[in-house]
């Protein structure tokens, strides 16, 4: 997640409160943070600067109180983890209010926007609009059947929180991960977040970053990798299902797309320059967005994540949500997860939230690389990315095309043969390379696995393999 600098806080102390940037003194307490929220969060989102007149003596005991006013907010506000921030000699908590939040937010039955520097209560007609807006209860919060505190890894929340210098205050004994333990607020804390409904039952999205064992309670929320040898699906392929929380499964297919993906290789000079079939940057953000952004109320269904010989597919569950729509994805922020949302941001793999369909754009034209293509499928959200394509390794002329490769003829035939067929198996070889010894030819073979220029695919006898 960007950080905002101390220039930028500056900046916003001199402007003032407005509709969206709340300036709020030290002493505030909880109820009167909770009502400022509540109006941001039902207006365009914003600020709130907390300690803006002198300075917080005490951030620790600001930030307790911040983590009370967001449980009094219904349904309990989901914020990025707040930052602290050193004016001269003050020290400032800075808050943000997400833009395009999926609920309708009230205090005590008091429905609140912000009219400039005001809060004033949601006049009728506009908080009916706003209900309609944001009529999707999100799955994410509603309780997991069965599942209890139990099922949460204590480790991984530990380290969640430890990653956050201004959480790290909210465990009183790190040597005490126990969600039940006296004085302990890691519970609050993933309460705050979403995780944990008011009567400390982990929700959809507890389980899903947190869970020991998430696919015991939802067996869709996987991923599913494939590689195919060809540009339509066939028999030839490599597979993989991603299971394990979230962040873990997000690791877990960027690998898989960086590993079978192809390398492109052309001649400078005397000199072999490599480019990637597809930039790193792209291949994340479309999966962080996929993870980040699927129904998960929408049970049988899985990401797809599949590697043609021209282009990568990415298939997430649940049409488009909210107000969002293909006319103004590239402008519009509207977040079905915000809790799953904020935690991956937290954690480092969303950088800026709500961006990331721009990084996308940008990344591809700087490599020369069509859009990628967005679509609405009858039940969820497909992105086609197309990458180098016949420009990768093959982009030399016809004749000699392996010339300066390092391949000897031998190997050079079963590249060409690769080419016209997408697979050869060992005895293919031999047909090629007559009164050559198999332990010659198994040689070669080896050898375009280990300069990443082939897969290998299963054993023994079925062992055959695939240009990558």
């Amino acid at each position: 997640m960007a950080r905002i600098s101390s220039q930028e806080v500056q900046s916003l102390l001199n402007q003032g409160s407005g509709e969206d940037l709340d300036l709020k003194p030290a002493r505030t307490s909880p109820p009167s943070l909770a009502t400022s929220l509540v109006a941001l969060a039902n207006t365009h989102g914003g600020i709130l600067i907390l300690g803006a007149d002198t300075g917080l003596p005490d951030p620790d005991e600001a930030r307790l109180r911040v983590l009370e006013a967001t449980l009094l907010c219904d349904p309990p506000l989901i914020l990025p983890v707040p930052e602290t921030i050193t004016i001269g000699d003050k020290i400032l908590l800075v808050l943000t209010v997400p833009p395009g939040l999926p609920h309708v937010y009230h205090i005590r039955g008091r429905y609140l926007y912000r009219r400039g520097a005001e809060e004033l209560p949601l006049p009728a007609p506009r908080l009916r609009q706003l209900l309609l807006e944001r009529s999707e209860r999100g799955f994410e919060l509603v309780p997991v059947e069965e599942a209890t505190l139990e099922d949460l890894d204590s480790d991984r929340i530990f380290r969640y929180i430890e990653s956050h210098g201004s959480l790290r205050g909210f465990q009183s004994d790190p040597q005490d991960r126990s969600l039940n333990s006296p004085g302990n607020k890691m519970g609050e804390i993933l309460q705050a977040q979403g995780c944990l409904t008011r009567d400390h039952r982990p929700t959809a999205a507890g389980i899903l970053l947190f869970g020991k064992h998430p696919q015991h309670f939802l067996s869709s929320a996987e991923i599913i990798a494939v590689r195919y040898a060809g540009t339509h699906m066939s028999d030839t392929y490599i597979r993989e299902d991603i299971r394990n929380t979230l962040p873990e499964q997000i690791r877990r297919a960027e690998a898989f797309v960086v590993s079978n993906m192809r390398i492109a290789a052309r001649l400078a000079g005397l000199a072999r320059e490599e480019q990637e079939e597809y930039p790193r940057e792209v291949i994340r953000e479309a999966i962080v967005n996929a993870v980040a952004h699927r129904d998960y109320a929408i049970r049988g269904d899985e990401i797809r994540v599949t590697l043609y010989a021209d282009r990568l597919e990415i298939y997430s569950p649940g049409r488009l949500p909210g107000h969002v729509t293909l006319d103004n994805l590239k402008d519009e922020r509207f977040s079905r997860n915000p809790a799953i949302v904020q935690i991956l941001g937290d954690l480092g793999f969303i950088e800026r939230l709500g961006y990331g369909i721009d990084r996308m754009l940008k990344s591809m034209k700087g490599r020369g690389l069509p859009e990628p293509k967005f679509e609405e499928t009858a039940n969820g959200f497909k992105v086609t990315i197309s990458g180098q394509g016949s420009r990768l390794l093959f982009d030399l002329p016809q004749q000699g095309r392996w010339t300066g490769q390092g391949l000897n003829e031998r190997q050079q035939l079963a590249m060409a043969h690769l080419q016209a067929q997408d697979r050869i198996t060992n005895s293919e070889y031999q047909d090629l390379c007559p009164g050559i010894s198999a332990e010659t030819l198994r040689r070669d073979l080896a050898d375009l696995v280990d300069k990443n220029m082939l897969l290998r695919i299963g054993e023994k006898r079925a062992t055959y393999y695939i240009l990558k």
